[in-house]
Parts: C-alpha cells; sequence; structure tokens
C-alpha cells in the first residue's frame, strides 16, 4: 500500500513543530564583552621575535552574536600568523589581523587569539609602537566603550641615561708680576752709597 504524499501544509507544520523543540538563544544586549591584550616579551625590539595574545571574557548572561575580533600594529611583523580558539582569522597580514569568532554565549564561553611574529627590522629608534585590538560584535554589546585595547612603546635606541655636563677644563694661573721688591732695595742702596760718597767728598774739600 503506498503511502499518499503528504501536502505543503502538513510539511510546514511538521517543520514548525521540530524547529519549536530547538533551544533557541536570543542575542542580549546585557552582556559586556572584555578583550584583554597580552604582549611577551613586551616592547620587543625590531628583529625580535613577540607573541600578542588576546583573550575575550564576558559579563552577563546572553549571546553575543558574530564577534569580529582585529588586531593592528604600527611596526610590521615580520612571519606573522594567527590561531584561534574558535572560528577562523581569514585576514593575516603584517599589519593587520582580523579573526572571526562567531556567536559565543557567555558566562559559558570565551575565545583566545594568539597573534605571533618578528617585529620588523629597520625602525628608528624612537618609532612608536602601538598594538590596538578592536572588539566588533554584530549587535552591540552592554559597554561598547570597552571593546578595544591597546598597548605601545617607543622602538628602544641610544642610551637615554642621563649624562653629567663636561667638567669646564682646569684653568691655568695666570703668572704673578714679578715683585718690585728688589728692584726698590736695588734703587736705596744705590742712593745710600752715593749719599755716602757725596758727604766724604765734602769732608775731604774741608780739611
Amino acid at each position: 500500500m503506498t503511502a499518499a504524499p503528504r501536502s505543503a501544509v502538513q510539511v510546514v507544520g511538521a517543520l514548525t513543530a521540530l524547529v519549536g523543540w530547538m533551544p533557541v538563544v536570543a542575542p542580549s544586549s546585557s552582556v559586556d564583552v572584555v578583550p584583554v591584550l597580552t604582549s611577551v616579551p613586551f616592547a620587543a625590539a625590531p628583529g625580535r621575535p613577540v607573541s600578542h595574545t588576546v583573550t575575550l571574557s564576558g559579563t552577563g548572561t546572553g549571546l553575543v552574536p558574530a564577534i569580529k575580533v582585529t588586531f593592528t600594529t604600527t611596526v610590521g611583523l615580520d612571519g606573522v600568523a594567527a590561531t584561534t580558539s574558535r572560528g577562523a582569522c581569514p585576514v593575516v597580514t603584517a599589519l593587520t589581523v582580523v579573526c572571526e569568532l562567531g556567536d559565543l554565549t557567555f558566562p559559558g564561553d570565551g575565545a583566545t587569539v594568539t597573534v605571533t611574529g618578528t617585529v620588523r627590522p629597520g625602525a628608528a629608534p624612537g618609532t612608536l609602537v602601538q598594538n590596538l585590538v578592536t572588539v566588533t560584535p554584530l549587535a552591540p554589546d552592554a559597554d561598547p566603550g570597552n571593546d578595544a585595547v591597546s598597548n605601545a612603546y617607543l622602538v628602544p635606541g641610544a642610551s637615554t641615561a642621563a649624562t653629567h655636563p663636561a667638567s669646564p677644563p682646569a684653568r691655568t694661573p695666570a703668572p704673578r708680576p714679578a715683585s718690585r721688591l728688589p728692584l726698590v732695595a736695588a734703587a736705596l742702596g744705590l742712593a745710600a752709597l752715593a749719599a755716602a760718597a757725596l758727604l766724604l767728598w765734602r769732608r775731604r774739600r774741608r780739611s
């Protein structure tokens, strides 16, 4: 005996009943997604490897749909690679990494994104290295104001230790003028001799 074909109404009714039994979590604006950025080692010099880890957590209860994490840096990473505990990272370049994590339900879910590479050599001392992470869900979370986090440092260069001012050159004392006392004494001696000679001459004339 051949079963009678189901009508479209019966099929729609069956699908509706099936969907009705499936749990559906609606997007919730009561969840606050908070990213934390950890860079190891912090302030890595050009030519040195570095690892940036983004950890997502959430406060509140509910679903945050289609979360996207974007990592950017102002000095490129050579050999950059990205991994994520949820979803995939379709964009991985020296300056930008984008990972699409999908829906996250809190408080149970969380996610971690790790970006690794070598700080590109050649950055001049004093160059600003800024690493920025932004979290963009499809629907805004409870506090969009804390959906970004960053850290920054200056490329190290010549020593910035305080240098002592150079000591002034030693001053050579000016030569003292020759003392005039010997000349004065000699002049007085000659005058005394002349006076004595004159006195002696006068006495001889009187005698």
